[in-house]
């Protein structure tokens, strides 16, 4: 019984150890070949890592969903407890709306008939998609979440991702029915903003911290903690007006924002599409087809014939630059 088995244990007992001792080796090239890879093509490594999301997602939303209805009958055994309290809580509230409900009314009544007066034109109706978070693929180096909406559903790439209290983060990859979502809290995250009393315009740059920074803020820049955070509307990324967060704390050297969502809390998810790429392709379509003035002047009122003008001669077209 002891020599039984001898040779194959002796033949592969050094294979096993070679593989323990130079398995760390080969994970450290195999690391580096895929950054190499990634750096040589970014859109092959964007397609591989959508059709590697399509393929996990319908695993990841079915392993989510027990933690999902853990946390539903959590929330109803705490509603249940704290039921009287949240009844008068309401009630109140309910009060201070109905005053609200006719200060809004009279408002939108007096905006409508000020839109007519302008001749306002109205933005493109907003889309939304509802869809579930089913996977944190970040960690202490990214910021992302997976979410159960794809291509199918009409997500882009580059759209906003907002939920109940703001913005999110953008679409970075889009695969057919599974899409990730890089946070405004990650390195790679810039956001145009604008603070909301003082309107001084800045960006929000991630740095992997729960606490992203104020970033390209003017030397006269008049910032408090409590301040809130808005979409500024600039490049056309993000429309203007959808909050943030608040300003935490406010240094010599940084000012830092508290976003509104808590990344561990985040269940549902909207996709919001804006329209903001049909209007920047209809803007190009309108200056296209207007007619171009190379001299940049204003054309001459005609004159009218038979009163003794002799018309001067056309210019030349200019072929070189403009001095």
């Amino acid at each position: 019984m002891a020599q039984h088995g001898g040779p194959q244990q002796r033949i592969f007992s050094p294979l096993r150890t070679a593989l323990h001792r130079f398995a760390f080796i080969l994970l450290i090239f195999s690391a580096f070949g895929l950054m190499l890879l990634g750096k040589a093509d970014t859109v092959l490594i964007e397609r591989i890592r959508a059709a590697s999301a399509d393929l996990v997602s319908p695993v990841m939303n079915i392993v989510s969903r027990p933690a999902a209805s853990i946390n539903e009958l959590t929330d109803k055994v705490y509603n249940l407890a704290h039921l009287y309290e949240e009844n008068e809580r309401l009630r109140q509230e309910n009060q201070q709306l109905l005053a609200w409900q006719q200060a809004a009314r009279n408002l939108s009544h007096e905006n409508n008939r000020l839109r007519e007066l302008a001749r306002y034109t109205t933005p493109p109706a907003l889309h939304l998609v509802t869809s579930r978070v089913i996977a944190d693929m970040g960690g202490a180096y990214a910021h992302s979440v997976m979410i159960s909406a794809g291509s199918r559903d009409g997500v882009a790439k580059g759209q906003a991702v907002i939920s109940e209290e703001g913005l999110v983060g953008r679409v970075a990859e889009a695969g057919y029915q599974a899409s990730r979502v890089l946070l405004i809290t990650d390195i790679n995250s810039r956001v145009p903003v604008i603070v909301e009393n003082s309107r001084d315009r800045a960006f929000l740059s991630g740095d992997n911290t729960n606490r992203p920074l104020l970033t390209f803020l003017t030397a006269d820049a008049a910032v408090a903690p409590g301040d809130r955070i808005l979409t500024s509307g600039h490049g056309g990324a993000f429309p203007p007006g959808i909050p943030i967060g608040v300003v935490s704390s406010v240094s010599e050297n940084s000012v830092r924002v508290a976003p509104l969502f808590r990344r561990h809390q985040l269940e549902y998810l909207r996709v919001a599409d804006y329209g903001l790429q049909g209007i920047l392709s209809d803007k190009r379509i309108l200056e296209s087809q207007a007619p171009v003035n190379t001299n940049d002047t204003m054309l001459a009122p005609e004159i009218p014939t038979g009163v003794g003008v002799v018309p001067a001669p056309p210019e030349k077209p200019s072929t070189g630059a403009n001095p």
